[in-house]
Formats: C-alpha cells, structure tokens, sequence
C-alpha cells in the first residue's frame, strides 16, 4: 500500500511510488519517490503519444529499445515508463 506523507510541492498530498496523469503539464504521468531522506518527482510520457501496449509487436519493441530488462533505480524516467509497458 502507498504511504502519503507530509510535504510540499508538486508532491503534495500524493502517494509514493503511484503514478498519476499530469493534464496540461510537460509530461504525460508523473509519480512521486523518495531518494535518500528527500521526495524526488519523476515525469515521464510524451504526452502527444499513445501507448499501444496490447499490439505485441509494439511493446517487445519498446522493452527491447529501453533496455527494461534492467530498468535501474526507481528514481529515474525509463523505469516508470517501462512500468506502465
């Protein structure tokens, strides 16, 4: 289960480590994670793209591309991005 913790910004009131739409922002999604003792939020999405991960073909493509056999550290874009693939 996500934890909310107290604090400002564009992170508060949000859950950790759960993705949520951003309209109108630079990105299509945007989740909050903690990076040491400090909340980091991560964007990540083209928000003019559509993701069309039910068409096999299209997300072996993507997962091979973005190296999500080894996604790294929560902390970075290319590992929510081949979360939500």
């Amino acid at each position: 289960m996500a934890k909310k913790a107290k604090r400002s910004g564009p992170c508060k009131g949000k859950s950790l480590n759960k993705p949520f739409r951003t309209p109108g922002g630079p990105k299509k999604s945007a989740v909050c994670v903690k990076a040491g003792s400090k909340v980091k939020i991560v964007r990540f999405g083209d928000p003019k793209m559509k993701i069309k991960k039910s068409i096999p073909a299209r997300r072996k493509s993507f997962r091979a591309r973005h190296n999500c056999a080894n996604p790294g550290p929560k902390t970075k874009a290319r590992y929510w991005s081949c979360k939500a693939w």
